[in-house]
């Protein structure tokens, strides 16, 4: 054996060695759960709202040579939506290739059809991802909510913001920009999100004739930072392992900042199991949002983490889209993924993993200004919920803000726990919980009263729908028959003799 290779006991007894194989196993579990690789030599400049992020963008669209991939859930035909338009345009009249993609529900009465037919017919390439189609019906629930742009393969922005005045503000009428969160990334990591770009881009339409049938060829080294991009898709749910396992592994703090938090059992389970561990766990939320009516649905959730020892903040300003977190000052998330169902599981989303002290540091620090800003909530004036080791703060009221625009889909879950609670009388029901008890029953018994009066009201709507579902399932049930037997046409016509063989 060569002096230079440690036996197994030299192995055992090195602390190193022990080290190294935790952080190969770590390294191990997020990059099977996220699907992701982690890619060392980036360079990752942490932008806060559209202030910084705006900017940054349009430089960035100004210096291009070659292409600029521009996918967004939503843009606004508004003076920020025409600023990064008139943006496109001019590159496009250089002769760059623009490809951008929206997302059908995102700019479903947010942005006219003119705006798009003037990219179009600028030179823009163009593509509107999962609108309505007579044989999905219920394909609609899966969404493009990425916000990405990639110049010339080199340079990256994943942000949770999209293009729209209301990032911007208006002083002028003392109304606050919303707050939010992006970065900028340069070097080998730009080529997973040009990848996961053609992918989207293919889901949307034929795939990219210039795509190479490889992975996009990875830039040369910017930096030192190592960042694993999560592109997950409709029916995966990548970010919500990588969620998961960040709860578990976390040691000293786990700090979140989300837009839409809606969190499902096993993830509530995973934040209390490690508060009560002695984590400090913090979750901070929009105060003032988008929807209002949400705001009872959203606040039924906090009781079972407040229970836990978890903190719980209001953003007291406009609203709070952010969408990151930040472990142990070491490991930090950002992109466009909210903790909720809809993100975990049903939508296109994309985030950015970022595993460097120095960036958590900054997002750790930037977590505790937008405190400053915040309101705690708690469960009642002689119960005040502290992390552990956390100084005594003034006890303070909850807040009377509004509610969430993504926590739709939330709250259809959130009403189902409480009527079980009230059902299995398994928790104490507080009062905004009473509140959605109370007018959940009003809403059954108007329909039952609707049946009543008007049976042909109610039963011609469900029938309509109905046949709607069949009809769907009809045609794509014979329009895979169809495939299958060309399959099977083809590799009957072009195996010798004739012979074929059948697969499914």
């Amino acid at each position: 054996m060569p002096a230079s290779t440690p036996t197994r006991r030299q192995r055992r007894e090195d602390p190193s060695s022990g080290q190294d194989t935790a952080r190969q196993l770590a390294n191990q579990a997020f990059s099977r759960a996220s699907g992701a690789s982690l890619r060392a030599g980036n360079r990752v400049r942490l932008l806060k709202d559209a202030a910084e992020n705006y900017p940054a963008w349009l430089e960035a669209i100004d210096a291009a040579r070659r292409t600029i991939h521009f996918e967004m859930y939503i843009i606004h035909d508004d003076d920020q939506g025409r600023l990064f338009a008139d943006a496109l345009l001019r590159k496009a009249s250089e002769g760059v290739q623009i490809r951008l993609m929206y997302d059908w529900m995102g700019g479903f009465l947010n942005t006219s059809r003119a705006f798009w037919n003037r990219l179009r017919v600028g030179g823009v390439d163009v593509r509107c991802y999962n609108p309505p189609r007579f044989d999905q019906p219920l394909g609609w629930f899966n969404r493009d909510h990425r916000k990405v742009i990639v110049i010339d393969g080199t340079v990256a922005f994943v942000t949770g913001l999209c293009v729209g005045r209301m990032w911007v503000g208006n002083p002028e009428r003392h109304v606050d920009p919303w707050r939010d969160t992006g970065v900028e990334v340069l070097g080998p990591a730009v080529a997973d999100l040009e990848d996961a770009f053609a992918d989207a881009w293919a889901a949307a339409g034929d795939p990219r004739t210039d795509s190479p049938a490889s992975p996009a060829v990875a830039p040369p080294a910017a930096g030192d930072v190592a960042v694993r991009i999560v592109a997950t898709v409709p029916n995966t749910a990548g970010l919500f392992r990588v969620d998961q396992l960040v709860a578990a592994m976390a040691r000293n703090t786990l700090w979140l900042t989300d837009a839409y938090y809606a969190g499902t059992t096993p993830y509530v389970q995973a934040l209390r199991a490690a508060a009560q561990d002695g984590v400090d766990v913090r979750l901070m939320v929009p105060g003032a949002s988008d929807i209002p009516l949400i705001r009872p649905f959203s606040r039924a959730g906090y009781r079972p983490l407040l229970e836990a020892g978890v903190r719980v903040f209001e953003w007291n300003g406009s609203m709070l889209h952010a969408k990151t977190a930040v472990a142990d000052a070491r490991w930090a998330r950002v992109g466009s993924t909210n903790l909720n169902v809809a993100s975990w599981m049903g939508n296109r989303e994309l985030d950015v993993i970022v595993e460097n002290e120095p960036f958590a540091q900054q997002m750790q620090q930037m977590f505790l200004d937008d405190l400053t800003n915040a309101t705690e909530v708690i469960l009642d004036p002689r119960r005040h919920v502290r992390a552990p080791g956390a100084p005594r703060r003034r006890k303070e009221p909850m807040t009377s803000r509004g509610g969430s625009g993504g926590r739709i889909a939330a709250g259809a879950i959130r009403i189902g726990n409480t009527v079980s609670a009230a059902i299995t009388n398994r928790r104490v029901l507080d009062s905004v919980e009473a509140h959605i008890a109370v007018f959940g029953g009003l809403c059954l018994a108007a329909v039952a009263a609707l049946a009543f009066m008007y049976p042909r009201g109610v039963a011609y709507p469900i029938a309509a729908v109905t046949a709607w579902l069949a009809a769907a399932l009809l045609y794509r049930g014979v329009g895979l028959y169809r495939e299958r037997r060309r399959r099977q046409d083809t590799a009957r016509s072009s195996s010798p003799g004739g012979s074929s063989e059948t697969r499914l």
